[in-house]
């Protein structure tokens, strides 16, 4: 048996097994990349696929920022069950593409918000956050939500504990992230946040 030092020194490229890496772009286009030796082949795998790897599970998880202030994914949004377990009055809608589910039952805003760090995000504030005041005047408890509660819903809620609370960004930014731990909001929406002042 040959030491580490003696595997090492004998090493050879040429005794590697030839592999292929499936990559596939956010275009959704799918290649095939070989490496043999310091050559690197791309191949069109003649496929094509969603450029992102999609999650059908259901999020149903409801971060609470404040009593009357909920953060959550459209999945949320759209199961009546939970809304009811938390005693959802008012729905804030900033995602894009979904409806609102139960108008009959909920007070809705909907503000189509592209997740784009180029979006204005502060320029929504005062829509969205005289929404969230005319529900408390009223007791209610607001939902806000995106498509999957992470950038823009999040954003919002943030916004509005530095508006209403007047607290600075990163304390405002820790109450809405240990409410829902995954928030993320995109870079150009952490700059805005930064700079905002209510």
């Amino acid at each position: 048996m040959n030491s580490i030092g003696q595997e090492i020194c004998s090493f050879s490229r040429d005794r590697l097994k030839k592999r292929s890496t499936r990559v596939t772009a956010l275009s959704g286009r799918v290649q095939l990349e070989t490496r043999s030796g310091d050559a690197v082949t791309v191949t069109e795998a003649g496929e094509q696929h969603c450029g992102f790897v999609q999650d059908l599970s259901l999020d149903l998880k409801v971060g609470v920022i404040t009593p009357s202030l909920l953060l959550s994914s459209q999945d949320a949004a759209n199961d009546l069950e939970t809304l009811q377990k938390f005693k959802v009055t008012h729905i804030l809608n900033v995602a894009y593409g979904v409806e609102n589910a139960f108008p009959d039952l909920f007070t809705y805003k909907t503000i189509t918000m592209l997740d784009l760090p180029e979006t204005q995000l502060t320029s929504y504030f005062p829509q969205c956050f005289e929404f969230i005041a005319q529900a408390r005047e009223q007791d209610g408890v607001v939902l806000i939500h995106c498509n999957a509660g992470v950038s823009r819903s999040a954003s919002v809620a943030i916004g509005y504990l530095m508006s209403r609370e007047k607290i600075p960004f990163e304390e405002a930014f820790n109450r809405v992230k240990s409410a829902r731990p995954y928030i993320q909001p995109n870079p150009g929406f952490l700059i805005q946040l930064k700079e905002y002042v209510p």
